[in-house]
């Protein structure tokens, strides 16, 4: 069978979620086509031999994007065999149904895609979470490492690989999109998997690879245990990873040994520093619990990104004002993207949010072009405000604005006044981070 497997956007990785569904395809006898529309085009040829054409969708802007592709793949090819697999797949199940998508699979979905395609049956749940033994990805045939984002430490663009040691979440934030697909399970990647595949992005030219798991620490001895492996294999190799903040307090004691196997950075979804609006997000953590796992990372001399979710329907001007009080104070203003100071909070189908009385007062409705939940603050200032960042922060980022003077201009904004300093930071320079920084 002629399979195409689609890709419209990953944040500026290589796929996983191409190579990994790839090999088990490959190894059923089928030939398979990987396409990533993030730097590539849509294979007409490809599309019109296709028996079937499988979209990978693990964010919000992915599944938008696919929505066009679909309606070009149907038009170039009416009998393909439409699947739909991912994140966001079984949370939009019902729009991609209309788009004549017929299989859907969540979670663990490799062996529903192989199965599926070879004809065996199976049952109809949209999310799987049974314990694979995952086969080594297969990224041939997938666009050049160089072409996706770069890490950029000191002046200098490396080359960056992606690779996942486990799925899922053993959390419940209410927020987030991991957390009705997987309802607290969180999945690993056998270590071997893991390695052979850093193995083969770093033949490839990768010296530095970002770990896309939702929380490197739900297993930490898992993670633990890779990243020891490839440090002593590649001494050189760098990498990053995503650990909630009650996860880098809990495991403190793995923190240096982060640091001294190549961690340059840290990503953790802070949200917020308002303890209101972390309880309703249901954080497992607080206002105090941030400031201390920022203060813990520069005594080890370790590099905090603080993610964020600045806009909500709880958040008032001084609270926004706090925000950037506390980044500026923890010298943390080149830490944080500035995409990430306008970011407004995003209810798609499914979200546990939705169960929150306040919410429900707040929202107008479903927005199925958008694939979102409309909602309005209390204070329609307050969405005013969120217009003004956002607009700043895209026009100015197009200006190629540093991070300082355009969180200064923001400050401006919140405020309706200059800051009185100048902002003490670390050079940028010094300050490892992804050139591609959206986190949607």
């Amino acid at each position: 069978m002629n399979v195409v497997l689609i890709s419209t956007y990953d944040l500026g990785h290589q796929p996983f979620g191409l190579a990994s569904p790839a090999a088990w395809l490959r190894e059923r006898g089928h030939h398979v086509t990987a396409v990533d529309l993030a730097v590539g085009t849509l294979p007409s040829l490809a599309i019109r031999e296709a028996d079937a054409v499988a979209f990978f969708l693990p964010m919000h802007t992915a599944t938008r994007l696919a929505a066009e592709a679909i309606a070009k793949v149907r038009l170039l090819n009416p009998s393909a065999r439409l699947l739909a697999y991912g994140l966001y797949a079984p949370l939009n199940a019902a729009y991609l149904r209309e788009l004549g998508v017929e299989t859907i699979a969540g979670g663990e979905f490799e062996r529903v895609l192989a199965d599926v395609l070879g004809g065996e049956p199976r049952t109809a749940e949209l999310v799987s979470l049974e314990r694979l033994s995952f086969r080594i990805p297969d990224r041939a045939g997938l666009p050049n490492l160089a072409l996706y984002s770069k890490l950029r430490l000191n002046g200098e663009a490396r080359i960056a690989g992606y690779t996942e040691a486990s799925r899922g979440c053993k959390h419940l934030c209410r927020h987030c999109p991991v957390a009705p697909v997987y309802q607290g399970v969180f999945r690993v990647v056998q270590p071997e998997v893991v390695i052979e595949d850093v193995r083969h992005q770093v033949s490839a030219g990768a010296t530095h690879i970002t770990f896309g798991d939702p929380d490197f620490f739900n297993g930490p001895g898992h993670g633990m245990r890779i990243v020891r492996a490839l440090h002593k294999e590649f001494p050189a190799l760098t990498y990053d990873v995503t650990i909630k903040v009650e996860h880098l307090l809990k495991h403190r004691e793995y923190l240096p040994e982060l640091r001294d196997t190549g961690c340059l950075f840290v990503t953790s979804a802070v949200e917020s520093t308002d303890n209101v609006i972390l309880a309703k997000f249901d954080k497992g953590h607080t206002r105090a619990d941030f400031l201390e796992v920022s203060r813990l990372f520069r005594q080890l001399g370790m590099v905090l990104a603080p993610t964020f979710v600045p806009f909500t329907p709880w958040t008032t001007r001084k609270g926004y004002q706090d925000l950037l009080q506390v980044i500026a104070a923890e010298d943390l203003i080149e830490n944080v993207a500035s995409v990430q100071l306008a970011l407004r909070l995003l209810i798609p189908p499914g979200s546990l949010l939705l169960e929150l009385q306040d919410i429900q007062a707040c929202i107008s409705g479903y927005d199925k072009a958008a694939l979102l939940y409309r909602w309005s603050n209390p204070n329609p200032e307050m969405d005013s405000l969120a217009s003004s960042i956002l607009r700043l922060v895209s026009t100015e980022q197009k200006r190629r604005r540093s991070r300082r003077d355009l969180f200064a201009l923001i400050w401006e904004e919140a405020h309706g006044a200059p800051p009185r300093e100048e902002f003490d930071l670390i050079p940028r320079a010094a300050i490892p981070y992804m050139d591609e920084p959206w986190y949607c």
